[in-house]
C-alpha cells in the first residue's frame, strides 16, 4: 500500500495496565512493560488513529445473585471499579494531549485525526457495571462512554451470556434480554451509544437487534463457520448484523479464530509451568498474575499465524458485505497475538495480508477503520 492506512481499534484492554500495574500508555514500554501489546507511541507508528478503550470489570466485583463477594468491593464496587478506569483513561488524556484526545461522537473523532491525534473512546465491558441501574448508565454516558458491551463471560438477572449457564447462579437469567435490558438498549439508543453484543447470547444478540434503533457492533467476535466457538457469529448473525448497519469488529485471540490454537492454548493452560506461576515463591498477585502467565503462554506456545485473522476478515466480508466489517484486537485482553501483530505497531502486517488475500487498497482502508469510523460517527452523540 501507498501509505498506511487509518486503524480504528474496536476493543483494546489495555487502560487496565494503567490502573492495575502503573503502567503509562503514553510513553514507549520498558523491560517491565515488555508484554504490553498497545500503547500509544507503538500505535501511532502502527496507524492507529481511533481505539475504544475498554473498562472491563471483573465479575469478582460481583458474585452470587449479583451480590457482592468480598469486603474490598463493597457496596456499589462494580460501578465503583468502572469510575475507577474511566478515571485512569481520562489522567492518560490529560497528562499526554501531545498524542491523545477523547472523543465522544464523530466531530471530535475528526478533529483529533486533524491534529494528528488518536482518538480515544470509552467503552465498558460488562453490563454489570451499570449495576441493575439506568442513572447509573446515564452517569457513565455523561463521562463520556460511548460504547457498552451488555455482557461479558457472567450472566446477569437481565442477559444472557454466550457461555454454559451454571446451575447455582442464585438468581433467574433470562434467554435473551429481561424487558430491563430491553430498557438498557432503549436508553442507549437515546444516549447515543454503542451497543456491543460481543458475549451475548444467541437470544440476547436477536433481542438487542429487534429492540435498537441504531446499528449494533460485535466489537471483538471471530466466525462461527470456521472456528465453532460460542464467542463467535454465525453467518445468520453476521448477515443480520450488516442488514440493520451494524458492524463486527474481528478479534485477534487465536482461540476464538482456530482449532489448532484453541487446542495450543489448553496445552499450556494444563502445563506445569504455566500453573507454577500462581503458586511459585513471590508470585506476583492480582492483575500482575493474569500478565505474567499471559506472557509466558506468549514465549512458549507454537505460533499462530496472522493469517487465521484474515481467514476472518474475509469470511466475514463474504457474508456480512465489505461495508460491515472492521478489527477489533481485544489487545492486552487474550493471552497470547498471532505472529506479526504481536504489538500495536504491527497493524501494517494485517493490512499487507488483506493485499496478499486480494482486497483492493480502498478496501483494506474500509476494513481497517473506514467502517467503524462511520458506524461511530452515525450512532454516537
Amino acid at each position: 500500500m501507498s501509505r498506511s492506512p487509518f486503524v480504528f481499534d474496536a476493543h483494546v484492554d489495555s487502560i487496565l495496565r494503567e490502573l492495575d500495574l502503573g503502567e503509562d500508555l503514553g510513553i514507549a514500554p520498558g523491560p517491565a512493560e515488555s508484554t504490553r501489546h498497545l500503547d500509544l507511541v507503538r500505535g501511532r507508528e502502527g496507524g492507529l488513529g481511533a481505539v475504544v478503550f475498554a473498562a472491563w470489570v471483573s465479575p469478582h466485583f460481583v458474585g452470587k445473585g449479583e451480590a457482592l463477594l468480598d469486603a474490598a468491593a463493597a457496596a456499589g464496587g462494580a460501578n465503583r471499579r468502572v469510575h475507577a478506569i474511566l478515571d485512569t483513561a481520562h489522567a492518560l488524556a490529560a497528562r499526554h494531549p501531545e498524542q491523545v484526545a477523547l472523543a465522544r461522537n464523530g466531530p471530535e473523532l475528526e478533529a483529533a485525526r486533524a491534529a494528528g491525534l488518536i482518538a480515544a473512546i470509552l467503552g465498558i465491558e460488562g453490563g454489570h457495571a451499570i449495576e441493575n441501574s439506568l442513572a447509573k448508565l446515564d452517569e457513565v454516558h455523561a463521562r463520556g462512554v460511548r460504547i457498552l458491551t451488555l455482557v461479558w463471560n457472567n450472566h446477569l438477572s437481565w442477559i444472557r451470556s454466550c457461555q454454559k449457564l451454571p446451575a447455582d447462579l442464585g438468581f433467574e437469567v433470562p434467554k435473551g434480554l429481561s424487558s430491563f435490558g430491553r430498557d438498557v438498549v432503549t436508553r442507549m439508543n437515546e444516549l447515543g451509544m454503542l451497543v456491543d453484543v460481543s458475549h451475548s447470547s444467541q437470544q440476547a444478540f436477536d433481542d438487542a437487534l429487534e429492540t435498537s434503533t441504531a446499528p449494533l457492533i460485535a466489537s471483538h467476535s471471530g466466525c462461527t463457520a470456521i472456528r465453532d466457538h460460542p464467542r463467535n457469529l454465525t453467518d445468520d448473525q453476521l448477515r443480520r448484523l450488516a442488514n440493520a448497519g451494524g458492524c463486527v469488529g474481528i478479534v485477534f485471540h487465536g482461540g476464538f479464530l482456530n482449532d489448532a490454537a484453541a487446542a495450543e492454548d489448553q496445552r499450556i493452560y494444563a502445563s506445569h509451568p504455566y500453573r507454577a506461576i500462581r503458586e511459585g515463591d513471590g508470585a506476583p498477585k492480582g492483575a500482575a498474575l493474569e500478565y505474567a502467565q499471559n506472557a509466558h503462554h506468549q514465549r512458549v506456545a507454537r505460533p499462530m499465524s496472522l493469517e487465521i485473522v484474515t481467514d476472518h476478515i474475509l469470511h466475514a466480508i463474504d457474508k456480512a458485505g465489505l461495508e460491515h466489517v472492521g478489527i477489533g484486537s481485544d489487545y492486552d485482553g487474550i493471552p497470547r497475538t498471532p505472529q506479526g501483530l504481536e504489538t500495536a505497531d504491527c497493524y501494517p502486517n494485517l493490512s499487507a495480508s488483506l493485499m496478499r488475500r486480494g482486497l483492493k487498497e480502498s478496501e483494506i482502508e474500509a476494513v481497517m477503520g473506514g467502517n467503524l469510523r462511520r458506524l461511530f460517527a452515525e450512532v454516537s452523540l
